[in-house]
């Protein structure tokens, strides 16, 4: 599909990328259903949660992106949905416009309407959207250029889904299938296991990346930082570059900061075990970058 961008000097929206500097995201506190979220096992949370903590942890959040310099949009709306507070999932906004994904947890399937009202509020058109029988999660997309989509097959991003992205956005989209960790309960999304954090560098789990997308990020050039098992449940794998270069990450995984930092990056880490760790989103996950310079 071809679609026009605006002009450089005119862009209000655009993420095509998972590093360029980031200008502006939108963020959803975390609030009464959040509060809920382990009243219900479907949710997938691991324990009852302490709001307040998580209410905190997550205006150090935003406290952190306004100090690099992003402008942070909070979704005022609140549903009873716990994972809305997760808005990279349920919607992508590429250079064209917006794209409502359909996500394949099952409470989440409001949630691409609840932002594409946000985004058309703020003048972002729709480009396109998912429909049934496809479902995309968020969490199985990542740009490793701005004309190179990877994309996740995984327990919520199913071949159906795949396919309609990549006719929405056009260029050079790769799908991998994403093994299980663990059983099949637990859901590996593409950005469980690797987080671009430079043009070539990137941080991984190695033993959950697919064969596939280690080859392309050889071909490409892009220097791995590999993190620790031990790493892996406390969202050690799960980075937001601000920039090129400058992240932000969950605190308490000291063996892959210290690892970015060996590579020259600048590492922001920020407390997350409740607003994150206990429903399984890490920084990512709780950032939709609306534009990327």
């Amino acid at each position: 599909m071809t679609t026009e961008t605006p002009a450089a000097t005119e862009r209000t929206w655009g993420a095509q990328s998972m590093t360029a500097p980031l200008l502006d995201v939108l963020v959803k506190a975390p609030g009464p259903a959040f509060e809920a979220a382990y009243d219900e096992i479907a949710h997938g949370f691991l324990r009852h949660v302490d709001l307040e903590s998580a209410r905190r942890e997550h205006d150090g959040l935003i406290e952190t992106l306004t100090r690099l310099g992003t402008r942070v949009h909070v979704l005022d709306v609140e549903t009873d949905d716990p994972d809305l507070v997760y808005v990279f999932d349920p919607l992508l906004i590429a250079s064209g416009g917006a794209i409502p994904l359909r996500p394949g947890k099952p409470n989440r399937a409001g949630e691409p309407d609840v932002l594409e009202a946000w985004t058309r509020a703020h003048g972002i058109p729709t480009l396109g959207r998912i429909e049934a029988p496809g479902t995309v999660e968020g969490g199985d997309t990542c740009w490793l250029r701005p004309d190179l989509l990877c994309v996740g097959r995984s327990l919520r991003t199913n071949d159906a889904g795949a396919g309609q992205l990549a006719a929405i956005v056009g260029g050079d989209v790769r799908t991998f299938d994403l093994p299980y960790w663990k059983g099949a309960a637990e859901l590996v999304h593409l950005l469980s296991v690797i987080s671009p954090v430079a043009d070539d560098l990137a941080v991984v789990f190695l033993p959950l990346l697919p064969a596939g997308l280690f080859e392309l990020l050889s071909d490409l050039g892009i220097r791995l930082v590999p993190v620790p098992e031990e790493e892996y449940p406390t969202l050690g794998c799960n980075v937001l570059a601000v920039r090129p270069g400058v992240v932000v990450t969950a605190e308490g995984n000291d063996v892959t900061r210290a690892r970015l930092e060996a590579a020259g990056v600048e590492v922001h880490a920020v407390p997350l075990r409740e607003v994150g760790e206990n429903g399984s989103g890490g920084v990512t996950c709780l950032t939709r970058p609306v534009l990327r310079a």
